[in-house]
C-alpha cells in the first residue's frame, strides 16, 4: 500500500479524522488494538478520559467516553481552515448543528453536524493537532462512504459546502459516486443510497488492514461480531465488523495490486 504521513493541516474537505464515543474507553481501545493494531494509551482524565490511538508513533483515531443517551457510532471529521465559517455554509445548505463550534484547548477548533438528511460528520480546524497521520496503510484510514436516504440531495450538499466533484461508479448502482476535489481523479470515498438496508443516514469509516480475514477473525474472538464476512471486489477485499458496542465500521485490504491513492502529497 501507498502510505501517506501527514505533519501539516489537511487541505479544507479532506476526510482527516474519526473518532468514537463508548461507554468503556480502555474496553473499546483493547477491542480495536486487537483488530487493526493500534497503540491505545490508558484514558488519562486531563483529557476527559479521550484518547488518541496510533499506528506506529502516528495518529490514526480518537476513541472517547460516551454522553449518556447517545449512539455509539464512528463519526468523521472534515477539515476546515474556519469551522465557524463552515458551519455558516453547512446552516445555510439545510444542515444542522449537533455540537456548536467549540475550542479542545490549543489542539483545534470542532464541531458537529449533521446533513440536511440527518447523517452526523464532523469540523476539525487544525491546532497543534492537525488530525490523522497515517492514510492507506494497516490500521489508518483507507475509504469513507455516506449511505443516505437522499443521495442526490447530499451530493449536492456536500458539493455546496466542501466543493466535490463526483464520479459515478457504475457497478455499485445508478446512486453512488466517488467524491474528492472538483477534477482530481484521486477520491476520498463514495456517497449512496442505503444498499437494500433500512435506517437513518449516516456515514461508514474503513480501515486498512493487512488481511481482512485476519481482522474479521480478531474482532470475533475479541467479542465484535462480523455483519459482512470478508469479500473480493474489483478495488480490494473488505468486510463489515461490529464492534462490543454496536459501532459498525469496514475493514479492507488491498489484495489487489493497485495503488491506493494518496490524498494529498
Amino acid at each position: 500500500m501507498i502510505m501517506t504521513t501527514k505533519t501539516t493541516p489537511w487541505t479544507p474537505g479532506t476526510p482527516c479524522w474519526a473518532d468514537l464515543m463508548v461507554p468503556d474507553v480502555a474496553a473499546a481501545g483493547r477491542f480495536y488494538s486487537a483488530v487493526l493494531g493500534w497503540e491505545v494509551p490508558e484514558p488519562d482524565p486531563q483529557f476527559g478520559g479521550y484518547v488518541v490511538a496510533h499506528v506506529g508513533g502516528a495518529s490514526t483515531a480518537g476513541i472517547g467516553p460516551e454522553q449518556p443517551g447517545a449512539r455509539t457510532a464512528w463519526t468523521l471529521y472534515f477539515a476546515t481552515d474556519d469551522a465557524d465559517a463552515t458551519t455558516a455554509v453547512v446552516q445555510q445548505h439545510g444542515g444542522g448543528v449537533v455540537a456548536p463550534v467549540m475550542d479542545v484547548m490549543d489542539l483545534g477548533r470542532m464541531a458537529v453536524l449533521t446533513d440536511p438528511s440527518g447523517a452526523t460528520f464532523g469540523l476539525w480546524q487544525a491546532g497543534t493537532f492537525n488530525g490523522g497521520q497515517v492514510v492507506g496503510e494497516p490500521g489508518g484510514l483507507a475509504w469513507e462512504d455516506l449511505r443516505s436516504t437522499d443521495p442526490a440531495a447530499a451530493q449536492a450538499f456536500y458539493g455546496a459546502v466542501f466543493g466535490f466533484g463526483f464520479q459515478p461508479v457504475e457497478m455499485a448502482g445508478p446512486d453512488y459516486a466517488t467524491f474528492g476535489p472538483a477534477g482530481d481523479p484521486a477520491p476520498y470515498g463514495g456517497m449512496g443510497g442505503l444498499m437494500g438496508g433500512e435506517g437513518p443516514s449516516h456515514w461508514l469509516v474503513y480501515f486498512a488492514v493487512a488481511s481482512a480475514d485476519a481482522a474479521c477473525a480478531a474482532a470475533v474472538e475479541a467479542g465484535g461480531k462480523v455483519q459482512a464476512p470478508p469479500f473480493d471486489t474489483p478495488f480490494g477485499r473488505m468486510g463489515s465488523v461490529v464492534d462490543p458496542d454496536g459501532a459498525e465500521f469496514w475493514v479492507y485490504e488491498n489484495n489487489t495490486g493497485q495503488p491506493v491513492p494518496q490524498r494529498e502529497e
